[in-house]
Order: structure tokens, then sequence, then C-alpha cells
């Protein structure tokens, strides 16, 4: 029973490795593999909670790991992502900005630990889902292949003031009060899950259209298609 317990924290664990292994490869250059490490770590971070489901297994413990672990990967790691695009572009005093990312996921996750509105959606942008976005901005910037698309993004998202603009409004977003919808199922009903299948449906169409450049439009979409909902909801309610 104590190792089937401790399957999900094991699993966590594999999340704060790739996020501490991704911060050495942003520190040592290798900065496709550092962005990789966020993938990996979103992975391991949707795996441990499905363990947790099926095992039916819970702990205080586990939550607090779980948070500390996204602290690193989401948090730390993109914050280190985003230093090293400034780096290369900045005055040395505009680096700084990065810091912004760990701070405010930092806040985000002590917010939602306590909580209890954000059981079935959230309020704010969930740091994962800040963190593949800079996963797509740094791939963009520093490793995307020359195509057309990929040289109109570049040269949009490319741009120091822009880099720091996205940081500044992102960073807020993670400590809104923004409802945004949750991807857990239920059922699989249309009517109850339908700007759940909408989102997946148009987040693969980008993906297999640009990659892993189409991150941060996919997140784009999330928060947009979630004010859409709430927009529809409000207007239910009148």
């Amino acid at each position: 029973m104590q190792f089937k317990k401790n399957i999900p924290n094991a699993i966590t664990s594999l999340n704060l490795i790739s996020g501490c292994v991704g911060i050495l490869f942003a520190l040592r250059g290798f900065t496709e593999l550092a962005a990789m490490m966020i993938v990996a770590a979103a992975l391991f971070d949707f795996l441990d909670g499905m363990a947790a489901r099926l095992l039916h297994v819970s702990s205080t413990i586990g939550k607090e790991l779980d948070s500390l672990s996204d602290l690193v990967s989401f948090g730390v790691l993109p914050g280190a992502l985003v230093f090293v695009m400034l780096e290369l572009r900045a005055p040395v005093w505009f680096y700084y900005f990065a810091l912004l990312i760990p701070v405010f996921s930092a806040i985000r996750l002590a917010k939602f630990n306590l909580d209890t509105r954000q059981s079935e959606s959230f309020l704010g942008l969930p740091v994962p889902a800040n963190a593949l976005f800079w996963v797509g901005i740094t791939y963009i910037n520093l490793m995307a292949g020359e195509t057309h698309m990929n040289l109109i993004l570049k040269s949009i998202v490319g741009q120091p003031l822009i880099i720091i603009m996205l940081t500044v409004f992102l960073s807020l977003l993670l400590v809104s009060e923004l409802p945004l919808f949750s991807l857990k199922f239920k059922n699989l009903e249309w009517g109850k899950n339908q700007i759940r299948y909408i989102f997946l449906g148009l987040a693969m169409i980008l993906l297999i259209w640009l990659g892993v450049s189409s991150l941060p439009m996919i997140i784009v979409l999330y928060v947009l298609l979630s004010i859409f909902a709430n927009l529809k909801t409000f207007k239910h309610a009148d």
C-alpha cells in the first residue's frame, strides 16, 4: 500500500528533475533541450494527477511536492529561457524582467493551493500553460526553421520590447481573477464539453500546421475561448 501511495510522488519528482535539468541546459546554452524539458515536465505533471486518480491515492505532501516541482519546471525554467532570449538582444538591465516569471508563478501556485474556488476551473493562467507559451516563443526565436511563417512570427516576437511586454502581461495574467476552463472531462458528452472539444480540435490543427511554434497561439486561443465561454454564460444568466 505504501508503494502504491508513492507512485504519484515519484512521477512528480520526474517533473522536478526535468525542471532542474532544463535549467542546467539553459545556463549552458542548450536552449532547445531546455525548452523540451518543459514539455517533459508538463507530461509528468499530467501523469502524476492521472496516477493519483487511477490509484485512488492522495496526500498533503503530494500536493505540496507538486507545487514545488511546478515552481521549478514552470516558473524558474521559463524564466531562464526568457533571460537567455533577452541576453542575446537587449541591454543588460532588461534581462531581469525574466525574474517576474518565477515570482508571479510562485504567487499563482500559493493562491491556487489556498483557493477553494478552483476545483472545477481556474482563476488566472495556470503556470504550465504560461511555461508552454514560452517554449513556443523560445522555439520561434532561437530554433525555428526559416519558413515564411516562422520568419513572420520571429519578426514579431523576437523584439526585446515585445518579449518584455509579454512577460509582464502573462505574469499579471497568472495572478488575475480571469476564469479559465479546465481540460478535465467528467464525461464525453458534447453539450457539457463543447468548449473543450473545440479547443482541442483547433489546437491539434495548429500543432500539425506549425509544430512547436504554434504553442503561443494555442495558449492565446485557450484564453480567448475562456473569455468567450464566460461571456456566453453571463448572457444566459441575464
